[in-house]
């Protein structure tokens, strides 16, 4: 046997052994599966150091291969993150259970008794780049949610991904749940990745978190349906009607609180009969937090030697960095073409007073999440009080925005009648 065929094998073993862990999860009460969260928070702590010492391994061959800094310290885990990551599952205990959750129902006019509930997904395969807590993160909340997990996450965390499933399947099994309700995808190699892929039948949805490529080479190649959890080309839009004062404080927030993540924004589009006042002090407020502007003619005069000519791919970029792009717009309409053009379909703010045009605005603008005086950064799972998220899908079937537990459930329909033939 070739070792391709060997490693489609063993992968398609694993899709088979979390199937039959999903059957023996679904019909278990909450108290089953909070307890084997709780065994795994707990079984966190009891092994940092086995946990410590294989992350250095990933840690070591990331330096030794030139990575950046920036990279090694998402890939990093140290006691310290690896009691939040603890203190985290204890959080999604707390949740409240999707699971049996009755979303409507009704008495039909024949007697038969009607209702659609909530139930697990089944096999949850998650594909990421990178930081080792998406291992435990994916894992607790795909468990909470009565979910089998297959876990495919970047081979710069091979060792701390490894050791991390060995602690949270030694927990599952302790707590009397099967192992393989949490499995680690076998093999590095690109060849895993694509047996995961084409697993349909085994598999019942992949959902990607990473960056562009590893997204579109996920929704492109995959024949197991897939949550497409998207890059954040988010937009800030200061209307003609803004308080100025706010539009500085939410772009500046919107951009800069946090610059690597997928709801930092990206650009800033500022309507023309305003722009003579607000674009000096954006300049300041901007370049004081350190972020470099690519702008259009008007902002390039508005900052002469401050701003860097924009082009089409500023537009289209998530910098996931100190850097925005920026245009002056001669009105609302302009503003939400150019966002429809570019945007990703994450997050957009309008900075406005003027409630018909905020109206308008959230109308228009076609995005998971559409902000009115507010910072992008509040679209996450744990700021709209989600407790936690699996990622943010920007695509528009089953799950759209923050995706919490509900988002990882199908429903069903129970019947019920006493004899009733059609």
């Amino acid at each position: 046997m070739t070792s391709s065929a060997s490693q489609s094998s063993a992968v398609l073993d694993t899709a088979r052994r979390a199937r039959e862990a999903a059957a023996v999860l679904a019909p278990l009460p909450r108290t089953a599966r909070d307890a084997a969260l709780l065994a795994i928070a707990d079984a966190l702590v009891e092994r940092t150091d086995t946990i410590v010492a294989a992350n250095a391994q990933d840690i070591a061959t990331a330096r030794e291969a030139g990575t950046a800094e920036s990279i090694v310290d998402r890939l990093t885990l140290t006691p310290e993150r690896i009691a939040a990551i603890a203190a985290d599952v204890r959080q999604v205990v707390a949740l409240p259970d999707p699971v049996g959750e009755v979303v409507r129902g009704s008495t039909l006019p024949n007697g038969l008794d009607l209702r659609q509930v909530r139930v697990p997904l089944g096999v949850i395969g998650i594909i990421y780049e990178a930081r080792p807590n998406v291992t435990v993160d994916a894992a607790a909340l795909c468990l909470k949610s009565g979910n089998a997990v297959l876990l495919r996450g970047s081979s710069s965390a091979y060792a701390s991904n490894s050791a991390l499933v060995d602690v949270l399947r030694d927990a599952v099994q302790r707590a009397g749940l099967p192992a393989d309700a949490v499995q680690l995808v076998p093999g590095q190699t690109r060849e895993s990745v694509r047996e995961l892929m084409r697993a349909r039948g085994l598999v019942d949805v992949l959902i990607p978190r990473g960056g562009a490529s590893l997204i579109r080479t996920v929704v492109e190649e995959s024949t197991v349906p897939v949550i497409e959890t998207g890059t954040g080309n988010c937009h800030v839009y200061v209307d003609e009607a803004a308080d100025l004062d706010m539009a500085v404080d939410i772009l500046v927030n919107s951009k800069a609180q946090r610059p690597s993540v997928c709801n930092a924004a990206e650009t800033v589009l500022v309507h023309a009969g305003i722009a003579e006042k607000f674009l000096p002090r954006a300049l300041e407020a901007l370049t004081q937090a350190g972020v470099i502007v690519h702008g259009d003619a008007a902002w390039q005069q508005a900052g002469p030697g401050l701003v860097a000519p924009a082009t089409d791919e500023d537009w289209a970029t998530e910098y996931l960095s100190y850097d925005i792009a920026a245009a002056v717009v001669p009105d609302l309409d302009a503003a939400v073409a150019h966002i429809r053009k570019w945007t990703s379909g994450h997050t957009e703010a309008i900075v406005t007073t003027s409630q018909a045009a905020a109206r308008r605005f959230t109308q228009l603008v076609d995005s998971t999440t559409v902000a009115v005086n507010a910072s992008t950064r509040f679209t996450d799972g744990g700021q709209f009080g989600f407790g936690a998220e699996i990622g943010i899908s920007t695509q528009k079937l089953h799950a759209r925005g923050p995706m919490g537990l509900p988002e990882l459930t199908s429903t069903k329909y129970i019947v019920t009648g006493d004899g009733h033939t059609r």
